[in-house]
């Protein structure tokens, strides 16, 4: 049985007949639901209009990029090696490339310390490379950069060669540099810095002299031995292979053999 219905509401609610005294009341009088749905229904449409768009962008010849200027002071990066790159890791074009993967791809380069990138309309991609300038090698294996920092590269470069504890790379390589400024009056340089787990310094010349430092004074120890160098050492008629500079009011050396001559740097 049917209640009463204002004449208002009614009006206001579309009724279809179907048999003779029965009423049913469609579902599309919900006009809040009805504006959901296509809310809904345009939001799936723009959806699609978007991954349509992109899909055309990255798949049709659109804004490709047709340049690769690559800029920076390189001495180790070739040619080749930014083909193989370019060939590898473009995918996409002027807007799509994904400069972080590019970037991920030169930074793999052995030499490469620091690279970026950017787009220049309207179809060149700007790429400029660091490289790691090389001061030394690492006992442990690799090279290290004027930076302290460790990589691995190949060189046939004569190198300083440089060792300490794990973690140790940037400390040692401010003291060879320190050690070098201090030697450079004598005209000696460092060919190996050692820093032992106790944090004692040894440094060997270029001439074969080996000096030990110790962990205390290191920059007082070696300006003395620069101080009396010409009027000690070099005056010996022997080769003097090891100092130890260590005592507080001298040094202790040993001789090499009996044959040995000094050894005169130009």
């Amino acid at each position: 049985m049917w209640g009463r219905a204002d004449k208002g509401d009614l009006a206001r609610r579309p009724m279809a007949a179907t048999t003779p005294g029965t009423l049913v009341l469609s579902l599309w009088d919900k006009a809040q639901l009805m504006l959901w749905c296509a809310n809904l229904l345009y939001a799936l449409a723009a959806i699609l209009l978007i991954y349509a768009v992109l899909f055309l962008m990255i798949h049709l010849p659109l804004f490709p990029l047709t340049h690769v200027e690559v800029k920076g002071d390189l001495q180790h990066v070739t040619y080749q090696q930014v083909s193989y790159i370019v060939t590898r890791e473009f995918k996409g074009n002027f807007f799509t490339l994904d400069l972080a993967q590019v970037g991920r791809g030169f930074q793999k380069l052995p030499w490469v310390r620091n690279v970026s990138l950017r787009r220049q309309w309207p179809d060149t991609l700007e790429v400029t490379l660091e490289e790691h300038g090389v001061l030394a090698r690492w006992s442990a294996g690799g090279l290290v950069n004027t930076r302290g920092e460790l990589f691995e590269a190949a060189t046939s470069s004569e190198l300083p060669v440089l060792s300490g504890p794990e973690g140790s790379a940037r400390e040692v390589a401010e003291q060879y540099d320190q050690f070098k400024t201090a030697l450079a009056p004598l005209k000696l340089k460092p060919t190996s810095v050692t820093m032992s787990e106790r944090r004692a310094w040894q440094v060997k010349l270029d001439n074969g002299l080996t000096l030990e430092l110790g962990r205390d004074q290191t920059g007082a120890r070696l300006s003395k031995f620069v101080r009396v160098y010409d009027a000690t050492i070099a005056r010996m008629p022997r080769f003097v292979t090891y100092v130890d500079l260590r005592y507080p009011n001298g040094f202790a050396v040993r001789f090499g053999a009996a044959e040995t001559k000094p050894r005169v740097n130009s």
